[in-house]
């Protein structure tokens, strides 16, 4: 039976929390104190929710059910209110439910948890810096591919051209997304293919793949005077070969010492597929060392200011400029490319293993992606094969005779 007004004032608190029903999934909420909050219960992608509209009488009833029927028009138009509500105090509470800083918003939250959270927090960046401050109060459906246009030739103008296509693109994803729940009837991104400067060729990332200079990096790394956290980072980079957002964002709990294994989940991948990298003992006793400074802590490499975080994105590409490595000649992904091109030339191992390593897509004769495992113990081999070429590299300068392998299964 639908709540009255009387029915509200009349109730007391009682030594347990009362709840009234109206109707629609809305609710009173009487706290033993005395407290009268409204409630309202609702479900959104299989999960019952709740949220609160307003505590009585500063929020009556009626006002009450009209906050109740503007939820669950969000709810038909398959937005979560409460999504959406924090959508709104993020962007601010004197911003329209419709603007566009609020739906995109709305957008990031319900699609960024499936993303690599270094994709996310790049996403993320590029809407506050480069397309809230002039699209964010805007009325998403009055939007213009002329106005859009000029945001984004801001960033193009500036040099960062592939940005302004990768915004462009963001843009497009929030109009669908209005549309979709019935916030706008049109995307104007569409009406902007072709209006971009072309993204040039991206250069290749610099690498070392010498092998005397390889030696000649790694007595650099172990001569690094930065923070001892840094400095592993530093040397694992070149025995694990990962992406440099794998690497910074390890977690212990990722990492078994014992078994000398470190297991990526799928939400760091950049595949979005679980990935496994067998540990040489030179990586285990760098690790092992390590934990005895940030092993209580989440994060293996954790940002100097605030545990809570991992190491910056360009702390090892930082501490490669300090070391005196140009932009032209070693990156942070270089390792990866030193790794790929002396493990396949110089050590001969199999083009599949190195490439499964690198967690590249490679499928089986018949079209289908290897799991994880595939190849582990080859990969194992692989893995300390390449930790003692390593060394014989940073001892002798490069100066070594490439590793004789038999004629095996290994080989090619």
């Amino acid at each position: 039976m639908p709540l009255t007004d009387t029915a509200i004032r009349k109730a007391k608190p009682t030594d347990k929390v009362q709840r009234l029903f109206d109707a629609g999934g809305l609710y009173l909420e009487i706290a033993k104190t005395g407290g009268k909050w409204w409630r309202l219960k609702y479900r959104f992608d299989g999960k019952e929710k709740r949220l609160s509209l307003g505590t009585y009488p500063d929020t009556s009833l009626a006002t009450a059910r009209d906050k109740r029927d503007a939820a669950r028009k969000l709810l038909a138009a398959g937005v979560d209110p409460g999504e959406h509500r924090k959508a709104e105090k993020l962007a601010g509470e004197e911003q329209a439910a419709n603007s566009f800083e609020v739906i995109a918003r709305e957008w990031l939250a319900k699609y960024s948890p499936t993303w690599a959270q270094s994709t996310g927090d790049k996403i993320a960046s590029r809407f506050e810096r480069d397309l809230f401050p002039w699209l964010g109060r805007r009325p998403i459906a009055t939007i213009t591919p002329k106005e859009l246009l000029a945001v984004v030739h801001r960033i193009a103008d500036r040099g960062a051209t592939e940005t302004a296509h990768r915004a462009l693109r963001s843009c497009g994803q929030v109009f669908r997304y209005a549309i979709a729940t019935g916030r706008a009837e049109r995307n104007p991104a569409t009406d902007l293919r072709g209006a971009l400067p072309p993204i040039r060729e991206a250069a290749h990332r610099a690498a070392i793949v010498d092998p005397a200079a390889i030696g000649g990096l790694l007595r650099a790394i172990d001569g690094y005077q930065g923070a001892f956290a840094t400095r592993c980072a530093l040397r694992l980079a070149p025995l694990l070969f990962v992406r440099p957002g794998e690497l910074r964002q390890a977690e212990w709990t990722e990492i078994d010492l014992d078994a000398a294994d470190w297991n990526i989940p799928a939400d760091k991948m950049k595949t979005r597929e679980p990935h496994l990298v067998p540990l040489a003992p030179q990586a285990v006793a760098i690790l092992r060392d390590l934990y005895a400074l940030t092993g209580r802590g989440r994060f293996v490499f954790p940002n100097p200011r605030t545990g809570s975080r991992p190491m910056s994105n360009n702390g090892v590409l930082s501490a490669l400029r300090r070391m005196g490595y140009g932009k032209d000649e070693m990156t942070g992904h270089g390792f990866r490319a030193m790794a790929r091109t002396v493990l396949d030339e110089v050590l001969n191992f199999r083009p599949d293993y190195i490439e499964h390593q690198l967690a590249h897509a490679v499928r089986d004769p018949n079209g289908r992606a290897y799991n994880r495992t595939a190849h582990l113990a080859e990969r194992r081999k692989m893995m300390a094969a390449w930790a003692d070429y390593l060394d014989q590299l940073r001892d002798s300068g490069g100066n070594v005779v490439p590793i004789t392998r038999k004629a095996s299964g290994d080989s090619r």
